[in-house]
């Protein structure tokens, strides 16, 4: 007799009366890796914070280890040995690494005391079996997304939980990082642990995980072992239909430099940096966690201070204290951490398309916002980006992690850039949303926009970009063009096997 960890029956969720899950059966075997796919809006989220004690049920039954339970709150699924790392950071971000890694099981002494020294050094071991080289009394708010993910990995590892939930845990992390996640599960599995990996990227469902759930709208399609199904079949169960090719034909990029960064530098963070790029080209930009990629996108939008180093747009030098200097001279940018600083999902989807141009639709005479004029702005993004919400007036905490992307791209292009600096723009997106943002963003190159692209997807940046700059510990190691673009050569000048003597125009 199978040993089953855990037993859902006829689960049904609604949210104001639209049904999200419609009676979803499953079982999960212990020590097993369960794989759930399918597109933004499928349910598994949903299905997963149902687990985790974020959400109830509107209907149906849960067991846990042969017995019926009542999962209510978070508090009730920790205790049963469930824990979740959420595809959004759960991050207290005014407190250091380990006290976010043990926020509510907190380690004390006899006298009743914090035993901060104990939690450092577990914290300390927990990181080391990641492979990062964060100091656990650092804040959260002085880290990358990708370390932000790494602290809530060893969050939930620390938990010791018998269930492990993995909403996406590697949409900002690189190969080399995914590995050493892998290498962490395979750990996990023998010691007994059941794992749900939730994933857009099939490659790694395919190569982790032991069966695979595929949803579509709220319900089970299919249930299969991993080896039944290759990775064609998964992405056609989840969509319902025939996939053309993933990444839209490259054309021919303009010589014309639109942007150039000449020696900028950021004490500690950047060092020397340039770069040219040119009108209507995709540029991507390439590396490990803490390679500085992000960093250097902060600092041409005036996040960051840098301490030297100019930056040109189209032939004139920008002096950008701020964001607000950056949108203003014609330049966009759609961060990495959509919940962080990308959207505010208590905002509907006019407000977050709008935020960022909101001068451009008052009516200076009267100095208020013409909001027939935004509105119909906001619904031709809606329709362009193909974003699926009942309507205009939805706060974008109601809408899949996918759906939200889509709408932060899209307040990204609402200023009408010269320039996209695009981080991550595929985070958390399914295949077939992947496809949509590809081709948009191939259509903005075709009408001479011109954008670096971020990625840790070494797959999208072969597929997308026409170079590829590489970077290692805030340093360029090369440039990356033509038939040179490959998986293989990125990764040998981002952990410095290789570094380029020359950069390729």
């Amino acid at each position: 007799m199978t040993d089953v960890l855990l037993k859902t029956e006829a689960i049904y969720k609604e949210f104001s009366g639209v049904p999200v899950l419609k009676g979803i059966d499953l079982e999960i075997v212990r020590g097993e890796v369960l794989g759930i796919i399918g597109e933004n809006g499928a349910g598994k989220s949903t299905l997963m914070k149902i687990l985790g004690g974020i959400y109830t049920p509107t209907s149906g039954q849960i067991s846990f280890e042969g017995r019926p339970v009542t999962i209510r709150e978070p508090s009730d699924a920790k205790k049963l040995g469930i824990s979740l790392i959420p595809q959004e950071f759960n991050l207290v971000k005014d407190l250091t690494v380990y006290d976010n890694i043990f926020l509510g099981s907190e380690i004390r002494q006899r006298n009743g005391l914090l035993d901060k020294k104990t939690m450092m050094a577990r914290t300390k071991s927990l990181l080391e079996e990641l492979e990062v080289t964060i100091r656990p009394d650092e804040r959260i708010d002085r880290l990358s997304a990708a370390e932000k993910q790494m602290v809530e990995i060893s969050k939930a590892v620390a938990m010791d939980a018998k269930l492990l939930i993995m909403d996406e845990p590697t949409t900002v992390l690189t190969q080399y990082e995914i590995d050493i996640l892998y290498r962490l599960m395979h750990r996990l599995k023998r010691q007994g642990v059941t794992i749900i990996y939730i994933s857009h990227k099939l490659k790694e469902v395919k190569a982790i995980c032991d069966r695979v759930m595929v949803l579509r709208d709220g319900e089970v399609i299919c249930l299969e072992p991993i080896d039944k199904l290759s990775i064609y079949q998964m992405a056609e169960r989840m969509v319902g239909r025939e996939l053309s090719q993933i990444f839209p034909k490259k054309e021919r990029a303009g010589t014309e430099p639109v942007l150039t960064v000449q020696n900028l530098t950021v004490p500690g963070v950047l060092e020397n940096i340039s770069f040219e790029l040119n009108k209507g080209e995709i540029l991507g930009l390439a590396g490990l966690v803490g390679a500085g990629r992000t960093e250097v996108a902060e600092t041409i939008m005036g996040i960051r201070k840098h301490t030297a180093g100019e930056i040109i747009l189209n032939g004139a030098r920008l002096e950008i204290a701020s964001p607000e200097d950056a949108v203003a001279a014609g330049i966009s940018y759609l961060s990495e951490d959509r919940q962080g600083s990308g959207i505010l999902t208590g905002f509907n989807v006019v407000d977050n398309i709008t935020l960022v141009s909101l001068r451009a639709y008052c009516d200076y005479a009267i100095d208020l916002i013409n909001s027939k004029r935004q509105r119909a702005a906001a619904q031709q993004h809606v329709e362009r980006f193909n974003i699926k919400t009942q309507g205009l007036d939805t706060r974008l905490e109601f809408l899949s992690g996918g759906n939200q992307q889509k709408v932060s791209l899209a307040k990204s292009i609402d200023p009408q850039p010269i320039v996209l600096i695009a981080d991550e723009p595929t985070r958390g997106v399914d295949v077939s949303a992947k496809q949509e943002i590809y081709r948009f963003i191939k259509s903005l190159a075709d009408m001479g926009l011109s954008c670096l692209f971020i990625s840790s997807e070494q797959e999208e940046i072969v597929g997308m970009c026409h170079r590829v700059l590489v970077m290692k510990e805030g340093r360029m190691m090369g440039v990356l063009s033509g038939d040179e673009i490959s998986e293989a050569e990125i990764m040998f000048l981002a952990t410095g096997v290789r570094e380029t003597e020359t950069l390729h125009e």
